[in-house]
């Protein structure tokens, strides 16, 4: 409550991303978190989808959409609202929102765009900044920052807007990663999440294509050495105090933890993991670290790989918009911490707040 009345939060959802069919399911999660008996006590929830042309839809709608009650295939030319007005939220009434709750994975929410948006309504956010949000959200800066720190991680190298219809070119790329990393190796878009855009290559023929694929996303492109791991996640929330949860495993039946991996299939996830405890009190101590050197507060996602030939712990990525859906992990680990799905919701809010 603040002042005696309910908070209202406005959640934020759907987007531009190639994540968006992703951000949709994490929202409706959390808008029904948000509406359980004990939260609907303190809280209420306005939502506001974006639908993939950008166009914002005003709460009613949204919530509709959130739902399916009406479809979310809305295009520029069906527009709910007239494109030519200067003030795309023109018709969005989001006065009385008190808190934000962005759930916009990808471009244009998990890269900061809308926390840099959001900060010119004065209005606290769950989530972290600008500046945590975009280096989180870009694979090569988040990794230059980490090989400085001397975190571990597993070999890589990364090219920026290269020509890729240039035979000089290609030739060059492709003799770097044959020279400088072993087989298999995964090549990925520099700003993605969900593991769109990402190929596995295990050989040379193999290699541009795989680069083709994640250029279409981004013109930034990392390329990682393969190694035999396993695949262990930790959540962190806080703000000057940053807490690490559970350490959760995936085990998947797929050759690696692609997007229909993540979403569509039925993964074995063990929580807490079945480690020893001074590597889950290591990967908790890097999780925070890696956080803090990023400035990433509010909750997040940090991914690891354990080498199971060496149990080297090797730090992956930091997700600042991880997935609230049925399948996440994020939740589920929280849940494993003592924190249920309205408990976590409530708590991120009251994170925002310094509550």
């Amino acid at each position: 409550m603040i002042g005696g009345k309910k908070i209202c939060i406005g959640l934020i959802f759907g987007g531009e991303s190639n994540e968006h069919e992703v951000s949709i399911s994490s929202a409706r999660t959390v808008f029904q978190a948000f509406n359980s008996e004990i939260n609907k006590q303190r809280f209420t929830v306005k939502a506001f989808y974006i639908s993939k042309f950008g166009d914002w839809i005003d709460s009613d709608l949204s919530e509709k959409m959130l739902f399916d009650e009406i479809e979310n295939n809305t295009t520029k030319k069906q527009g709910i609202f007239n494109q030519e007005r200067i003030n795309f939220l023109d018709g969005i009434e989001f006065q009385n929102v008190d808190v934000w709750f962005p759930l916009l994975h990808g471009f244009n929410g998990e890269d900061g765009s809308i926390h840099g948006l959001l900060r010119f309504t004065k209005k606290p956010l769950v989530g972290c900044g600008i500046i945590g949000s975009s280096i989180g959200m870009d694979k090569i800066l988040m990794k230059t920052i980490f090989s400085n720190l001397k975190l571990p991680q597993v070999n890589y190298l990364f090219f920026q807007n290269e020509d890729l219809n240039d035979e000089e070119v290609k030739n060059k790329l492709i003799n770097e990663i044959l020279e400088k990393l072993n087989f298999p190796v995964f090549v990925k878009p520099s700003n993605s999440g969900s593991s769109l855009g990402i190929s596995k290559v295990i050989n040379e023929s193999e290699i541009l294509q795989a680069l083709e694929k994640a250029r279409e996303i981004d013109p930034r492109i990392l390329v990682e050495e393969g190694l035999e791991v396993r695949e262990i996640e930790c959540g962190i929330i806080g703000k000057s105090k940053l807490l690490a949860s559970e350490i959760g495993e995936v085990k998947y039946e797929s050759d690696w933890y692609d997007y229909d991996s993540k979403y569509y299939s039925n993964n074995k996830i063990t929580i807490p993991a079945e480690i020893d405890s001074k590597i889950t009190k290591e990967i908790k101590e890097i999780a925070i670290q890696s956080c803090r050197a990023l400035n990433i507060f509010g909750f997040a996602r940090v991914d690891f790989f354990l080498e199971k030939s060496s149990n080297k712990i090797l730090l992956n990525e930091i997700n600042t918009i991880p997935g609230f859906t049925k399948n996440s992990m994020f939740p589920m680990l929280w849940k494993a911490s003592g924190l249920n799905i309205d408990q976590l919701v409530a708590k991120l809010v009251d994170i925002s707040l310094d509550l």
